[in-house]
């Protein structure tokens, strides 16, 4: 009996032994899994389609101008993108900083993300995923899920000179048909609004894209160029970005990012 009962225990113990075992195992495997999603990718773009005529587009704004800092703390790096659109110009406010080009931007991402018509405030997350521009929630939701997606396109820039920007792009295969495009952002913008829905307030705007074009495509999977930069006097330089990234064509997809500060390093 002594025998039997210690022949039990030993076989418990060895079960109890395995099923830890297997637990730290897997406790370890999901570790892995979990820091290897954080770390696949930093670097997130972040879209805001808004007006200085549409009363629900400040607080957006203002959200806008937090992400950067507040996701920073997640070892995210938020590069966002103010695109003032001009279809609100009509209501009795004309927004200084919108572009017939960013609203049509913005048309483009409602036929890929098939979202029934433009409207503001709207935020694009790395060209995959919208949502209404003023929920600080799903923004951080949007931004933590496309920050642990593979990062197909590794871009590189930094400014030269005072009047050009090196660029260097190096992607996956997958990422070969796509379009390197730049924009120019400003930071610490204020306007008093005269009329419209805004009329009498005075608003705050960070990364209003003063600028945004088209540098050209990957062939063989890279890009390297010397871009010159264009500049207008009125803009502030101490609160210049300028913002390369990668976009499918098809999909919208920002395939890469990178951010570098003008300030210092121009006349």
């Amino acid at each position: 009996m002594h025998h039997k009962r210690m022949g039990r225990f030993s076989v418990l113990a060895i079960l109890l032994t395995l099923a830890l075992y297997a637990s730290i195992v897997f406790t370890k495997m999901v570790f892995a899994e979990t820091s290897a999603t954080v770390d696949a990718h930093r670097t997130v773009v972040v879209e805001l389609f808004t007006s200085e005529g549409c009363s629900s587009c400040p607080p957006a704004d203002e959200l806008l101008g937090h992400l950067r800092q507040d996701l920073s703390a997640k070892n995210i790096q938020v590069i966002p993108l103010g695109f003032h659109v001009d279809y609100w110009n009509s209501q009795g406010w004309k927004d200084r900083f919108s572009s017939a080009s960013f609203s049509q931007r913005q048309e483009q991402y409602a036929k890929s993300l098939k979202v029934d018509g433009p409207y503001t405030p709207q935020m694009v997350v790395d060209g995959t995923s919208e949502f209404v521009g003023n929920s600080a929630a799903q923004a951080q939701r949007a931004i933590s899920q496309a920050a642990g997606q593979p990062e197909l396109a590794a871009v590189e820039i930094s400014a030269v000179n005072p009047d050009k920007l090196a660029v260097q792009v190096k992607a996956a295969g997958s990422a070969n048909a796509a379009t390197v495009m730049l924009a120019i952002t400003e930071d610490n913008l204020t306007t008093k609004v005269g009329s419209g829905e805004n009329g009498g307030r005075t608003l705050h705007h960070a990364a209003v894209v003063r600028e945004l074009r088209q540098l050209g495509h990957l062939h063989n999977g890279s890009y390297e160029a010397s871009v010159p930069l264009k500049l207008e006097r009125d803009w502030k330089r101490e609160d210049l970005h300028a913002v390369v990234f990668v976009q499918e064509g098809s999909s919208g997809k920002i395939q890469g990012a990178a951010s570098v500060m003008l300030v210092g390093q121009l006349r």
